[in-house]
């Protein structure tokens, strides 16, 4: 019985050395957080940007690759598809989402 009251006696004492070591242990969490967001959230959220920055800028005329890599021209532009031109007598009607790249002048 008496090791049971010291134990009691400790648990009493102890109390505000339990906070902070509470607080001490969310420290690697937040860290881990931190570093997730600037290794992982930050950098998609750049690239996603970037994507709508490119396919509000395609027009008729641009040299586009899909995401399924497919090359093309534009020929026609609405609010959600484009029309591509692969071949001669070939178009094809895609959802604007689909195009990955504008070609440059060194792919044509």
């Amino acid at each position: 019985m008496d090791f049971v009251s010291q134990a009691w006696a400790q648990a009493d004492g102890g109390a505000s050395p339990d906070a902070s070591a509470g607080l001490l242990s969310l420290i690697p969490f937040v860290l881990i957080f931190i570093v997730f967001y600037f290794l992982l959230i930050l950098p998609q959220q750049r690239r996603q940007k970037k994507q709508r920055e490119l396919l509000e800028a395609i027009k008729k005329g641009d040299k586009v690759i899909t995401s399924s890599g497919i090359w093309g021209t534009v020929t026609n532009l609405d609010k959600e598809t484009v029309t591509l031109q692969v071949a001669d007598n070939t178009k094809i009607r895609l959802q604007r989402d689909h195009i990955s790249s504008i070609r440059t002048l060194s792919e044509s």
